[in-house]
C-alpha cells in the first residue's frame, strides 16, 4: 500500500481528545463505524453498538525525540525510529517490583519507547481519561495506568491503615505517580461522567462503594462506620465507608456500578492509601 498510512487513518478515526507534554503528544483517537461485518449476527451487533454509541478507541503518542512509559503488552503497532527498554535493574528490584505488581494488578515492567516516530497502543472499548500532572502526586487504582509520558515516577505505594487494607476493597498496595507530564488512565466509565471532588480540609467525603479510581497525596483515607457504633451501622444498612479527608482531590466515577451490573469489564475500585513506599 502507497502513501502515508497516517492519512489513512484520518480518514477512519477522528481525534477526540489531544494533549501534549512539551516532547510527546498523546492523543485518544476513535473510529466512528466499524464496517467489518462478515454475517448476520456481527452484523446486528455492531448496528446496535453504533446506535447505542458504542465505539472503539485506540490511543497515539507522537514521540519527538522523547520518550513514553505504557503498561506492559499494551503496545499495537509503531512507526519510526524508537528503541524500547524494559529493564527491570538488579535482581533485588526483580523481586520487589515482582511483589509490588502482583499485589496492585500492574505488570511488573512498565517499558518505555524514546525516540522520533509514533506508537499505537491497543484499541478497545473502554475510555480513556488523560490528566496533566504538574509537580504533584497521586495514587491512582490498580488496573487502571495506560500510558504515561516518561518524566513521571511509578512506585508502588502501601496502606498503613489496617482497616483501609482490610476493608477498603482494594488490598494492600496501589500505584503512585509523581511528577511533571501526561498521565493516560484506562477506565469503564466516560470522562462525562467523572467527578472530581476538592476537600479543602475541614471536610470528609464518605462514599459507600468502591468507585473512586484516583485521589492525590495529600488527601488521607480510611474506612469507618457509617454511625457511632457497630450495631447502629448495622442498622443503617450501610456498615463501613471508604472516608477522604485532608487537602485535595478525589476523582469518583459514581455510574461504574451500573455498568458492572450490565457485565462491562474493569470497574475502578477505591484509592485511598497512605503513602509508605516499597523501596
Amino acid at each position: 500500500m502507497k502513501g502515508d498510512d497516517s492519512m489513512d487513518l484520518k480518514e477512519k478515526m477522528k481525534v477526540i481528545e489531544s494533549v501534549s507534554d512539551g516532547g510527546s503528544t498523546f492523543e485518544v483517537l476513535e473510529f466512528d463505524n466499524l464496517d467489518g461485518a462478515s454475517d448476520p449476527a456481527m452484523a446486528m451487533a455492531l448496528y446496535f453498538a453504533k446506535q447505542s454509541g458504542l465505539r472503539s478507541r485506540i490511543v497515539r503518542v507522537k514521540l519527538n525525540n522523547s520518550s513514553v512509559k505504557t503498561e506492559a503488552g499494551a503496545l499495537y503497532y509503531s512507526k519510526g525510529n524508537l528503541v524500547s527498554d524494559a529493564k527491570m535493574g538488579g535482581v533485588g528490584g526483580f523481586f520487589k517490583k515482582g511483589i509490588s505488581g502482583a499485589l496492585t494488578s500492574e505488570s511488573l515492567v512498565k517499558p518505555s519507547y524514546k525516540g522520533t516516530g509514533e506508537i499505537y497502543l491497543e484499541p478497545s472499548f473502554k475510555h480513556y481519561y488523560i490528566m496533566e500532572l504538574k509537580n504533584e502526586t497521586i495514587i491512582i487504582d490498580k488496573g487502571v495506568f495506560y500510558c504515561c509520558s516518561d518524566s513521571l515516577e511509578l512506585k508502588a505505594v502501601s496502606q498503613k491503615n489496617v482497616s483501609s487494607a482490610i476493608l477498603g476493597g482494594d488490598g494492600i498496595f496501589q500505584l503512585r505517580v509523581s511528577g511533571t507530564g501526561v498521565l493516560i488512565l484506562e477506565l469503564s466509565v466516560p470522562k462525562n461522567e467523572i467527578v472530581e471532588y476538592e476537600l479543602n480540609g475541614s471536610e470528609e467525603l464518605k462514599v459507600d462503594g468502591d468507585f473512586s479510581f484516583a485521589r492525590t497525596a495529600s488527601v488521607n483515607f480510611s474506612v469507618t462506620k457509617s454511625q457511632k457504633s457497630l450495631f447502629k451501622s448495622a442498622m443503617s444498612g450501610e456498615g463501613f465507608l471508604n472516608t477522604y479527608s485532608g487537602t485535595g482531590k478525589v476523582w469518583l466515577a459514581p455510574t461504574s456500578s451500573i455498568y458492572r451490573e450490565f457485565g462491562y469489564g474493569f470497574m475502578p475500585g477505591n484509592s485511598g492509601m497512605d503513602n509508605n513506599e516499597i523501596d
